[in-house]
């Protein structure tokens, strides 16, 4: 059988195959083509399926729309809830966990359960939740959804498992926490208030226990009123009918008096012995007026009032500001004594919480910081210093400080780059931040056994970029460097032309390209610009080189199918001769004022820079304006250190910029490298007729998509919009609007290859670009630079370069570049392209190492490039045994054997769908661990084997919401991925298996056994004359036995998955079985801690009577049975 497949393969090789190199008949998956293969491969894949699967490692960022904030005193962890039904968990660097309600409903409250290890959550829904954080990953114990009445506050007293549930009938219910059973004691609205009183006093704004006796409730309604009610006689002790709404109260710590906050900016102080009316009501920011009332004021949404051993009480609040003076930034108010600080935040405030020393509401509270939550911030205050500085955030919480407009992944980096950049980054860091440690430092997290330097890059709306450390599951940035600073500010007269040429943002970051191993750094840029720069540690003085390229299509934009093989496509010669770069300055105000032609949008310093050790600017490629058309966006880039050389297209054509002699050694459009072999035939254009529509097409703010998601960044060759629910498939697309470009309401923009099927207003764009050692012919022997260009209509074109090996001619000579009639074909827009050696290994494409160009001379060791994996390092055995090509497009992936072209696998990925995304990463752990992984815009995550293209895994893993996430979804090695989940977060995951086995030990333990605080003993005579606080057993108020059981009717009890009962009533077969084994354990480990615990307190009160007993016995000893 192999002699007669080796016939075949000559047979193959000698016999001519079509233009596309694709077989006649398609193929399944996972096997080979029609098409014989040019030689015998024997690669042994050892990718399965058991390798794979889909988890959520770890969220970064700020939570996306904040709505809720609590504190654990002891175990010093951090709990933020937001509007999506998200709770994020935040103690000590590294520990950092995201958890989500099912429901998706908004988090309205949390409570700490103090030191015992559990949150408590309610929900919009009007559903309690209650969490497991004594394990890595948080689960639901327990669940109770409240059927007939709507949650408005909740308080859960320090160590106590009753739980009091305010609603907006006015009513108040207690649930155990321990069991999520609701007791039968209830407060009801019409007992709590006064029998004559005519109008419902509204919802329950505020619940907490007196300080000084906590069988007293206090109950805030939102109309004014205030109970306190006994819960042990059932009737209310007082009740306080105050004119103006309640927001919140705080208590003194003596439980004497307290504290309200009020709609109309004022603050009433309240004292139990005289309830009739406040002792003290005071308008912190209102002045008063001519009349002598106080001018109007905002609320004071909430206020807290706490006391110091040492010195003044402090009372801290949000809001108040007086109406006039509009345009005032949300304020926190410090008022400590007589002094009154004024902190004014940069977005509104969602919440605040004051961090104090002691967990017991009876003591001295002893506030050390104030932690703040904005709309789009978290600050924390130390009050310690009477500058009240701000700590240092150590969590990376500023991703969003400008819309996010890309992203990319980096992982097994080399070692030395991290601590590189760190050092330069660490030179521009803000100072002014509070030198006391970071508060919240709860949990514990150490460094995992599988750590590896991983590096995320992201682009963001103003032209910065970010570098972030993202290594072991955490991120931190490292170094921020501003595109902007390449070009002059607009003055006068240019700022209103360059509103014209760009709504907003003009510097915004579309694409980057980063070759680690010698740090040459590219950035596109919204306005068709794309800056180039170098890693130096030094800081130098040099000017930017700025190169303008005229890149105008003339083409219509009708395609048809070649009616013979040789077809002489018509084309207009005057827009597509490689224009040389335009000097600057050419044009006058007059052409530029009317039809703009040969200008860029936007303009380069042309002075020299002073400019800092890190990246440094050294050179600028810009589009020009053609005729009154802006340039169209640049929709594929990709640079190679060892050739240098940068390559750009979009959907007029392709560029080709030799960075080291700073020249443009091609400037052509897709149509003129294709040259005889196009298969397509293309009419000339008429005279222009979409002008407008064109120039509509160019620019649009990336920040007005992320503020309103109904806005929509169209490139050049596509139009990503939100994706709607029902997918309308191509076919059915076409044929309702078959020349239209109006696919508003659909995310399907795949192409068919069949010519006949292709959007007649369609230009053919450059998606993909890849510098790679291959062959550019069939008759090549031996690799060479080439240059592979995929295009929006599913071809593949080889480009072969001739580049100088020498340097000094490298820098002197000029690069040839030389198109072929090398075209291959596939479904849908080419998106990626890798290489693979014969025996299944990845190719990586040749690099230059690092250099320092600004470094001082060193005559001894002269600054020579380094060259690796190029061209001249290639053996005449390993070069001469060929190459397989993975191509990757919408519809399809193909891998081909150079240099003969012929197509060994093929497999349709998808029909109904395209893929977004697709790289070929390699799975660290395995050998010869390559495949290809694919995100589709319905949600799915597919993995492919390489080379044969074996489906292993294919996972619905999200559905495809917005654009966001297209734009910033990427994989990398080892088996990981990330998104922008939100504008402000970005969720990374991964799809191998054994890291999902090991993401236990990866992630922190948010609960760290601690031993409660004592009481402080307050003394006899304190005590005797001030009153003791008064405890009382609640089992005795709200246990089934005296208070008999609630109404089913009024809330349902829901076992939560990491019950026992969950997982009862969820278990089916094997995996049942095992989820209830996991549970069993967690259960069993958890009562042995307790165990331990109560082991522990006993041999301590054990050791405490002996040693009493020793002591009776010692001064017992010598008396006489009389003397007793």
């Amino acid at each position: 059988m192999k002699k007669f497949r080796k016939v075949l393969d000559g047979l193959t090789t000698s016999s001519p195959v079509n233009a596309g190199g694709s077989p006649a008949c398609g193929s399944a998956a996972g096997t080979p083509t029609a098409a014989p293969t040019p030689r015998e491969l024997d690669i042994q894949e050892t990718l399965m399926s058991e390798h794979f699967q889909i988890c959520k490692t770890v969220r970064h960022g700020f939570p996306y729309q904040p709505t809720a904030l609590t504190f654990d005193p002891v175990q010093k962890i951090l709990a933020i809830g937001s509007r999506s039904g998200g709770v994020r968990i935040l103690g000590r660097p590294g520990v950092d966990c995201f958890c989500q309600h099912e429901s998706g409903a908004a988090v309205l409250q949390l409570q700490f359960l103090i030191n015992e290890g559990a949150l408590v959550t309610a929900c919009a829904d009007d559903t309690l939740h209650l969490w497991n954080l004594r394990q890595r990953r948080p689960a639901i114990l327990h669940s109770l959804k409240f059927n007939r009445e709507r949650i408005t506050f909740c308080h859960l007293p320090f160590q106590s498992k009753w739980l009091y549930v305010g609603t907006e009938r006015g009513n108040t219910h207690i649930v155990n926490v321990e069991s999520f059973i609701l007791s039968g004691y209830v407060i009801m609205w019409n007992k709590a208030i006064e029998l004559s009183t005519k109008t419902h006093p509204g919802p329950i704004v505020h619940l907490s226990d007196s300080p000084k006796d906590e069988g007293k409730l206090l109950i805030g309604f939102e109309s004014g009123t205030i109970v306190m009610w006994d819960l042990r006689s059932k009737r209310a002790d007082f009740r306080i009918y105050y004119d103006e709404a309640i927001h919140s109260v705080s208590w003194h710590h003596e439980g004497r008096q307290f504290m309200c906050s009020h709609s109309d900016g004022s603050l009433s102080m309240w004292n139990l012995r005289n309830t009739a009316k406040p002792f003290q009501v005071t308008f912190p920011h209102g002045k008063s007026q001519r009349d002598g009332r106080k001018e109007s004021c905002k609320p004071i949404l909430k206020v807290e009032y706490k006391t110091c051993r040492n010195s003044e009480s402090f009372v801290i609040f949000s809001g108040g500001l007086s109406y006039d003076k509009a345009g005032r930034r949300p304020t926190l108010t410090i008022m400590h004594g007589k002094a009154i600080t004024v902190l004014e935040m940069d977005h509104p405030i969602v919440e605040f919480l004051v961090l104090c020393e002691t967990p017991y509401l009876n003591e001295v509270q002893e506030p050390y910081a104030a932690v703040v939550l904005l709309e789009k911030d978290l600050i924390v205050v130390d009050l310690t210093q009477s500058s009240f500085p701000i700590f240092e955030n150590p969590y990376p919480m500023d991703i969003h400080e400008s819309p996010v407009t890309c992203t990319a992944y980096f992982a097994d980096c080399p070692p030395d780059i991290i601590p590189v950049l760190y050092s330069i980054g660490a030179k521009h860091k803000k100072t002014g931040y509070s030198h006391k440690e970071w508060p919240v430092s709860g949990g514990t997290w150490t460094v995992g056994s599988q750590s590896y330097p991983e590096i995320i890059i992201t682009g963001h709306a103003d032209g910065s970029i970010k570098f972030w450390d993202a290594t072991a599951i955490t991120l931190q940035m490292l170094y921020k460097l501003k595109t902007s600073k390449v070009f002059e500010k607009p003055k006068g007269s240019e700022t209103a032309r360059g509103a014209e040429l760009v709504e907003e943002d003009p510097y915004a970051v579309q694409m980057v390209s980063w070759c680690p191993q010698s740090r040459i750094f590219c950035v596109v840029g919204i306005s068709a610009h794309i800056i180039l720069y170098c890693f130096s540690r030094h800081d130098s003085n040099t000017a930017i080189t700025s190169l303008e390229v005229r890149l105008q299509c003339e083409v219509e934009d009708v395609i048809s199918p070649s009616d013979t093989e040789n077809a002489v496509c018509l084309m207009d010669a005057g827009g597509h001769s490689p224009q040389p770069p335009s000097p600057r300055g050419n044009t006058p105000d007059g052409a530029r004022d009317g039809a703009r032609d040969s200008i860029p949008c936007l303009k380069v310093k042309d002075r020299v820079i002073r400019m800092p050790p890190g990246y440094q600017a050294e050179l600028v490629v810009q589009l020009l304006w053609v005729d009154g058309e802006p340039p169209q966006q640049i929709t594929s880039l990709d640079l190679n250190s060892a050739y240098g050389l940068l390559a750009l297209g979009n959907c007029n054509g392709l560029v080709v910029v030799d960075y080291l002699q700073k020249t443009i050694i091609l400037c052509m459009t897709t149509l003129e490298l294709y040259g005889s072999a196009d298969p397509f035939q293309r009419l000339t254009r008429s005279p222009r007729k979409n002008r407008q529509s064109t120039s509509e097409f160019c620019m649009r703010g990336l920040s007005n998509f992320y503020s309103d998601s109904k806005k929509r960044i169209r490139t050049s060759y596509q139009s990503l919009t939100e994706l709607s629910d029902n997918q309308v498939s191509l076919d059915q697309e076409r044929s309702k609007s078959p020349t239209s470009e109006s696919r508003e309401n659909s995310f399907s923009r795949s192409r068919s290859s069949s010519v006949s099927s292709i959007d007649r207003d369609t230009k053919e764009a450059v998606t993909t670009l890849h510098f790679a050692e291959s062959y550019g012919r069939r008759s090549d022997v031996l690799p060479a630079p080439c240059l592979w260009v995929g295009t929006s209509l599913g071809l593949v074109l080889i480009v072969p370069m001739s580049i100088p090996t020498d340097e000094q001619e490298r820098m002197e000579e000029p690069v040839t570049i030389a198109p072929t009639s090398t075209v291959l074909m596939l479904k849908g827009s080419v998106l990626r392209f890798s290489f693979l050696d014969c025996t299944g290994g990845l190719i990586h494409s040749p690099h230059e190492a690092w250099r320092d160009t600004h470094a001082p001379d060193d005559p001894e060791r002269p600054r020579r490039r380094r060259l690796v994996n190029f061209s001249p390092c290639f053996s005449q055995e390993a070069g001469g045994d060929g190459h397989l090509a993975v191509v990757c497009s919408e519809r399809q992936a193909k891998v081909f054997f150079m240099p003969s072209q012929a197509c060994l696998y093929v497999h349709n990925i998808t029909e109904s769908s395209f893929v977004l995304r697709a790289d070929v990463v390699a799975i660290s752990n395995i050998s010869n661990s390559v495949c290809l992984a694919c995100f589709c815009a319905n949600g799915h995550i597919m993995i492919l084997s390489l080379p044969s293209l074996r489906p292993l895994l294919d996972v619905h893993y999200l559905p495809l919401t917005d654009m966001r996430i297209a734009r910033t979804f990427c994989f990398t090695n080892g088996g990981q991925a990330l998104y922008l989940s939100s504008p402000t977060e970005i969720q990374r995951i991964t799809y191998s298996q054994e890291m999902c086995d090991n993401l236990q030990e990866m992630l922190g333990e948010l609960f760290t056994p601690t031993d409660t605080p004592e009481a402080q003993n307050r003394g006899f005579l304190k005590g005797f004359f001030g009153g003791n606080t008064q405890t009382f057993d609640r089992e005795e108020l709200f246990g089934e036995a005296a208070a008999g059981k609630a109404s089913r009717s009024l809330a349902q009890h829901i076992p939560g998955q990491g019950s026992v009962e969950g997982v009862r009533a969820a278990a089916g077969g094997a995996v049942g079985e095992l989820a209830r084994a996991r549970i069993a354990l967690d259960e069993r480990g958890q009562r042995l801690g307790e165990l331990e615990e109560r082991t522990a307190l006993m041999m301590a009160s054990a050791e405490t009577f002996s040693k009493h007993a020793h002591e009776l016995m010692l001064k017992c000893k010598d008396k006489k049975w009389y003397q007793f």
